[in-house]
């Protein structure tokens, strides 16, 4: 087929988006796909392509740390022109599929979904309303817990000009929490908060966001992850850490975390956290044509407690959905053709 891979993007997770898509173009066109990659939010944004069976590209490797929010008004505008029009959006109505390798931002909150669903363009994963929805993690968790899956207590709070409200306070008084944004990925901007004082520092660098904060107890106990493909829950991975919590560092720099898949647990254990996936991946609107990624963590008692649930999870090469397909004894091409078959049939 043609496909057309979009990656970069405009978010916090732009360089994990590169990484991904330059992976999926090596297994497309191992999969004799043709393959254009595109990055909409640059100034030129074919970054290769059209490239045949054969061909040969390299990869990226992820920084050390997310790109500041600084340019990120500018990748928008260059993201929303070619997304809306000219050589960018012809590319796409021209492709038999769009491969989404885009993560965060209006990647993955339902913002480029809709502009391809009002263009007509076929994508892979989820559609704009299932993304909105997975995107803000306090929604998320309502509709999980209305669905009957546990999650921890939360508090959302807008840091404004007013003081910490009572409510999160109570939560920062019975301590320690985890404050990070409600709508943000890869873990960017997560923070163990031991005192109220550390709680507004974090609050006033987020402050000119704008953004909504979740604030929800720590849970001291492991932590895991589990993948579904349309109806299919992969192997379990657990995250075993090093640092208090999982975030970008750790996930993207080798060594920073060790990702054991399968993880080492009693079969009903695993089979329940599986089951515990493929029910929020359906409680949020996902369907047998899409993939998700579930994140768990286990409080004191060691209960699992579902932390969000990933739309356009990240496809690298230490990406956790990679991971969990080798668990199933997949190749990362039969992992990308797989997502493209979910698309297509």
């Amino acid at each position: 087929m043609r496909v057309v891979i979009l990656c970069g993007g405009e978010s916090s997770e732009r360089d994990v988006s590169l990484a991904s898509g330059w992976s999926a173009t090596r297994a497309l066109l191992e999969r004799e796909h043709e393959v254009v990659l595109v990055d909409p939010a640059a100034a030129e944004p074919v970054l290769a392509g059209p490239l045949r069976p054969g061909d040969v590209v390299d990869g990226v490797v992820v920084g050390k740390e997310p790109p500041s929010r600084s340019d990120r008004q500018r990748l928008r505008s260059h993201m929303y022109a070619a997304l809306t029009g000219g050589p960018v959006l012809e590319l796409l109505r021209g492709a038999d599929l769009v491969f989404l390798a885009l993560h965060g931002g209006w990647g993955e909150d339902g913002h480029v979904q809709a502009l391809l669903e009002m263009a007509g363009v076929p994508f892979t994963g989820a559609d704009s309303a299932t993304c909105a929805a997975a995107w803000h993690k306090g929604r998320t968790q309502a509709v999980l817990s209305a669905a009957g899956l546990p999650v921890a207590e939360r508090a959302l709070w807008r840091p404004g000009a007013s003081e910490v409200p009572q409510y999160v306070r109570r939560l920062v008084s019975a301590g320690p929490v985890v404050a990070k944004p409600a709508a943000d990925g890869s873990s960017v901007s997560v923070h163990r908060v031991d005192s109220l004082s550390q709680l507004e520092q974090i609050a006033a660098e987020v402050r000119s966001d704008g953004e909504d904060l979740l604030v929800e107890p720590f849970l001291p106990g492991r932590e895991f992850t589990v993948a579904v493909l349309g109806e299919q829950a992969l192997p379990v991975i657990e995250i075993e850490l090093t640092a208090p919590v999982f975030d970008y560092a750790a996930k993207y720099q080798p060594g920073a975390a060790g990702e054991v898949c399968p993880a080492r647990i009693p079969d009903d254990f695993a089979s329940r956290l599986r089951e515990s996936a493929l029910r929020a991946h359906r409680a949020l609107g996902f369907g047998s044509d899409t993939y998700s990624r579930a994140d768990f963590r286990c409080d004191a008692a060691g209960e699992p407690m579902c932390l969000e649930v990933n739309a356009l999870p990240g496809l690298t090469a230490t990406s956790l959905v990679p991971l969990a397909a080798a668990g199933a004894g997949w190749t990362y091409p039969d992992l990308i053709q797989r997502i493209v078959d979910l698309a297509t049939h």
